[in-house]
């Protein structure tokens, strides 16, 4: 069973405005609700894909039994240890007019070392039912940087393949625990290397540095560019879907998906890349976050391409 672990849960309320102005009352042409954290959204995708997965992490108030709910309906198991304060309720907001996006957000769940044990004990009771474990997103308030590391090497040291997604020093604190697999985008790949990238040649460099330097494969995803995928040696440029986006909010979460399905079934990285890509197109055709319909995935998987990075690339001549 696909095991995510999510300890600052989410919901997000999607709000489609026809233009952005301050100082003036927007009305919401569109509206939707959504799942709003990482690795929950894996298992929200998975479950609208009939894949059932088991959700960890820390939930409180309203929103988080609105959060477990949502999940509940979808077919996906839930063990959230309840904690204080409140589960986030983020408010994405759409500017028609331009096709860009902000998302409003705020630390409101409250943890405390128990929770955190709590946490640890069903990670640790659940990890010996995993085929693959997603962690990922930011961490409330009280819970330690240490968390995603112990995480991540208990279920390395019982073999099982981590994904893991984060930002900022809870991503490089992960990275050193040597997950299986991160996805960075070109602003926190920048951040971990301490350099900034340029070209699409410049982010490759860097990335396979990365890889060699920790031992761990990458997934940076590039916008408007499409990804570059180093997975092993094999190593592939994933141009863009042609579609026609409403929100991006939670499309990188369906790559999470499709590797996370295919590292649990052991099918190639390439299968887990295809569906992982076609997932992320049928996300962003949809204003709820991380949301989808399958028969959309299905179409855009013919779509995919997997193009192998040139060779001369590599060695940098």
């Amino acid at each position: 069973m696909i095991l995510t672990v999510t300890p600052n849960t989410g919901i997000d309320y999607t709000l489609i405005v026809p233009e952005f102005r301050l100082d003036a009352t927007l009305r919401a042409r569109e509206t939707a609700w959504g799942m709003g954290a990482k690795a929950t959204d894996v298992s929200w995708i998975l479950g609208r894909w009939g894949v059932s997965s088991l959700a960890l992490g820390f939930a409180a108030g309203d929103t988080g039994r609105h959060m477990e709910a949502m999940l509940q309906a979808r077919g996906v198991q839930t063990d959230f240890v309840p904690v204080e304060g409140e589960t986030r309720l983020n408010v994405v907001v759409v500017c028609a007019a331009t096709g860009r996006q902000s998302t409003l957000t705020a630390n409101t769940l409250r943890v405390r070392a128990d929770h955190v044990q709590a946490l640890r004990d069903r990670y640790a009771q659940a990890l010996p039912q995993a085929s693959c474990v997603v962690l990922g997103g930011s961490l409330p308030d009280g819970a330690p940087l240490s968390l995603y590391p112990d995480l991540i090497e208990e279920a390395r040291a019982r073999g099982i393949p981590v994904i893991f997604d984060s930002s900022g020093p809870a991503l490089r604190d992960g990275l050193a625990a040597r997950p299986t697999l991160i996805k960075p985008n070109q602003a926190e790949l920048a951040e971990l290397t301490g350099h900034a990238t340029h070209t699409l040649a410049d982010t490759y460099r860097l990335a396979a540095a990365l890889q060699r330097e920790t031992g761990v494969d990458l997934i940076v995803t590039l916008g408007g560019a499409g990804a570059l995928a180093l997975l092993g040696a094999r190593h592939y440029h994933i141009p863009p879907l042609r579609v026609k986006a409403v929100s991006t909010a939670g499309a990188g979460d369906g790559v999470l998906a499709g590797m996370a399905l295919a590292l649990s079934r052991s099918q190639s990285a390439e299968e887990g890349l295809r569906l992982g890509f076609a997932l992320a197109g049928a996300v962003v055709m949809t204003p709820a976050t991380a949301d989808f319909r399958p028969e959309d995935a299905q179409q855009l998987l013919a779509q995919v391409e997997l193009i192998p990075w040139p060779a001369d690339h590599r060695t940098g001549r």
